[in-house]
C-alpha cells in the first residue's frame, strides 16, 4: 500500500474506521519517578479506568474514577473523546482490559482465561510476564487480527503507565538502539533512569542492548516472544498480533501512539516472515502528535528510522497538525510547555480528524470547551 494510497483509505474510509484502547498495567509503573500518568504510583494504578471512562462518557458527567492528578495538564482522552463524539464514532469504539488492578466502569472486554492475570512484573527482573501468558496474547491478537474487516481502517490505542520504559526496554532486547530516543509522560523524559531499569532486565534475562551507534550485538536478536517475556507488558503482545494479522490481510491501520506504538511496529515487523515486512510496514502507521514529534528529549522520527534499518524497511511516520497555543483553558496549554504530550490514542485521532476533512484550529476549540466542561473553569 503506497503513501497516497493509504492515505486514501483513511480519507473515504474514516466512517467505518474502528477505534480499540488496549489497557494494560506493568510494576514498572510504580517506581519513583518513571511516569506522570498519576502523580504517585497509587494513583497510577487508576489511570487506565479513569481515561477509559473519559474516552467514553465524555467530560462533564459522573463517573466512578476521578482522574489521577497530574503534575500539570489534562488526559489526553479528552482529545480522543472529542474526536470520536464529533466524528460519529463512539459506537464504533472498545475498550479491551488486558489484566488492569482497576476495572472501568463502562462497558469493556476482557480474554476469557486471562482475566485475573494482572500487571506485568517490573522489567527491571527480567521475568516480566510468564511465556504462556505472552504466547497466548499474541495468539488471540492474531486471532483477532484476522476478523477484522479490510474496508474498516484500524486505529490502534493504548493507555499503560510505564510503558514507554517497556517500550525502550523491548527495542533494545529486539537489537534496535532506543537509549534517548523514546519519550515519555514526564516534561522532561527520564532517560537515566529508563536506561538503568533497562540494564537490569537485560541482564537479568542474559540479553544485551544496542550500541548507541545503532549497531546490534548478536545477542540481542533474541526471538520477540522471549523479548516481550522478559522486558514487555501485556499491550505490546496482543497488539503485536492484533495488528500483523490485520495489516497482513490489507487492513490500514492506525498506531495511534508515540513511543510504545513504534515498539508494537518492531514486535510486529519482528514476529512476521521476511516477505511480509515491506508490506506491513505500508499499512502500519504510526501517529502522533506534534508535540511528542517535536519533542527535544526524544526522537521519534530517528527511532522509527534505526526500527527500519532493523527489519529492512521504510516506516511511515504521520504527526497530526492540532496545536492548543490559543486556548483558553491553562491544561490545554500545558500541552505546548511540554506536559502530556500523547496517550490514549490522541495524535492518530487527530490526525483522523484531519483526514474526514476537519480543521485542526476547529479541534482545539472543540477540546478547549471540552476542558473547561470537564475542570469547570
Amino acid at each position: 500500500m503506497a503513501p497516497d494510497s493509504w492515505t486514501q483509505a483513511l480519507e473515504q474510509g474514516w466512517r467505518r474506521s474502528r477505534t480499540l484502547l488496549l489497557l494494560a498495567a506493568t510494576d514498572t509503573a510504580a517506581v519513583p519517578g518513571i511516569s506522570a500518568a498519576g502523580a504517585s504510583p497509587q494513583a497510577r494504578l487508576g489511570t487506565a479506568a479513569a481515561d477509559a471512562e473519559l474516552l467514553l462518557l465524555g467530560p462533564g458527567g459522573r463517573r466512578c474514577h476521578a482522574l489521577p492528578p497530574l503534575p500539570a495538564g489534562v488526559s489526553p482522552a479528552l482529545i480522543s473523546h472529542v474526536v470520536l463524539s464529533q466524528l460519529g464514532l463512539l459506537e464504533r469504539t472498545r475498550v479491551l482490559d488486558l489484566g488492569c488492578a482497576i476495572a472501568a466502569a463502562v462497558p469493556h472486554l476482557r480474554l476469557p482465561g486471562l482475566e485475573s492475570a494482572g500487571p506485568a512484573r517490573c522489567l527491571s527482573t527480567g521475568q516480566a510476564l510468564a511465556p504462556a501468558r505472552v504466547a497466548a496474547l499474541v495468539q488471540r491478537g492474531s486471532a483477532w487480527g484476522r476478523r477484522l474487516d479490510p474496508a474498516e481502517p484500524l486505529l490502534l490505542a493504548e493507555c499503560v503507565p510505564g510503558g514507554t520504559t517497556t517500550a525502550l526496554a523491548v527495542l533494545e532486547g529486539l537489537g534496535v538502539a532506543a537509549a534517548g530516543l523514546v519519550s515519555g509522560s514526564l516534561r522532561q523524559p527520564a532517560h537515566g533512569l529508563k536506561a538503568a531499569l533497562v540494564a537490569q532486565g537485560l541482564a537479568a534475562a542474559s540479553f544485551e542492548a544496542a550500541d548507541p551507534t545503532g549497531v546490534a550485538h548478536p545477542l540481542a536478536f533474541a526471538d520477540p516472544l522471549n523479548v516481550l517475556a522478559a522486558l514487555g507488558d501485556p499491550m505490546q503482545a496482543f497488539a503485536a498480533g492484533l495488528v500483523g494479522a490485520a495489516a497482513a490481510r490489507g487492513t490500514p491501520v492506525l498506531l495511534a501512539g508515540g513511543s510504545q506504538m513504534a515498539a508494537v511496529l518492531a514486535l510486529a515487523l519482528a514476529l512476521a516472515e521476511p516477505g511480509q515486512r515491506p508490506a506491513l510496514a505500508d499499512r502500519l502507521v504510526v501517529a502522533t502528535t506534534a508535540w511528542v514529534a517535536e519533542e527535544a528529549g526524544s526522537n521519534l522520527a530517528l527511532l522509527l528510522e534505526r526500527i527500519g534499518a532493523r527489519w529492512q524497511v521504510r516506516p511511515r511516520l504521520e504527526v497530526a497538525a492540532l496545536r492548543f497555543h490559543g486556548c483558553s483553558s491553562a491544561a490545554l496549554r500545558d500541552y505546548e510547555r511540554g506536559y502530556v504530550k500523547e496517550g490514549v490514542g490522541a495524535g492518530g485521532l487527530a490526525l483522523l480528524w484531519q483526514l474526514a476533512g476537519r480543521q485542526p484550529g476547529a479541534l482545539a476549540e472543540a477540546c478547549d470547551a471540552a476542558c473547561r466542561l470537564e475542570l469547570g473553569a
